[in-house]
């Protein structure tokens, strides 16, 4: 594993406030040529078989193989937790599942995984010496989570009730919305969550996928938070890039 750097950029994230996103590829060596041409990223050595991918010097993702071929190339957005076996325990008692009981990476933290009532996946991370993004908001980095859901009330009160000062309170940033799944995608879509990363020229972002061999999956189109376009990548991966 890697040293362990600070950064300058790192912060401090609180409960509920989506600190890191990882994605399961098939192929890592594939994902590192794809998203280092897409964002400018640079990789090293992470924990296990998994890299870093760093902006300028700063952490800003991971990839790492998937250990089941069965199981889908995503993106995984993670919230931030002091605590992941009791959040675990509410999450559960609001309806939602535990599918990878918490668990320690190393030194970095306590990492878990889970779904809410309907679904949608989402991790969880109590921080050890890895506080999540050492930079965001940034072209190139993460700026915003959108969980598509068939009950956006539903999920208000769901995720209202795990992270309501991170959601509704005095001051929140949540980086973190809520739309209807058919707002976007075909009614059979699950409910899932879309991470987007911040671009400089929404257009050129989305010629550099195609030419690297993603595609678009959803033309662009304008949000409260930006204007958003949601893409592919060239192992089945979908995610957004976002101009705001």
């Amino acid at each position: 594993m890697a040293e362990n750097r600070a950064s300058a950029n790192e912060e401090t994230y609180g409960e509920g406030v989506p600190c890191w996103v990882d994605a399961r590829l098939p192929d890592v060596e594939a994902g590192k040529r794809f998203y280092g041409e897409l964002f400018g990223w640079t990789f090293e050595e992470s924990y296990g078989s998994s890299v870093w991918a760093l902006l300028d010097g700063d952490r800003v993702a991971s990839l790492a193989p998937k250990t089941d071929g069965r199981m889908p190339s995503v993106w995984t957005v993670s919230f931030a937790t002091s605590d992941a076996e009791a959040l675990g325990r509410r999450i559960t008692a609001a309806g939602g599942r535990v599918v990878m009981a918490p668990f320690p990476v190393g030194d970095l933290g306590v990492a878990a995984l889970a779904t809410d009532p309907e679904g949608a996946v989402f991790g969880l991370w109590q921080p050890g010496t890895h506080p999540g993004f050492g930079r965001r908001h940034e072209p190139g980095s993460f700026a915003w989570a959108q969980l598509y859901t068939r009950d956006t009330a539903a999920a208000n009160v769901f995720y209202g009730g795990l992270f309501h000062a991170a959601l509704f309170g005095a001051g929140a940033e949540p980086d973190f919305g809520r739309a209807d799944v058919t707002e976007l995608f075909p009614p059979e879509m699950p409910p899932h969550f879309v991470t987007h990363f911040r671009v400089a020229d929404l257009e050129e972002a989305l010629g550099a996928v195609q030419r690297i061999g993603g595609r678009v999956q959803v033309p662009p189109f304008g949000t409260s938070y930006g204007r958003v376009a949601v893409v592919v990548d060239n192992q089945g991966a979908s995610f957004a890039l976002l101009h705001r």
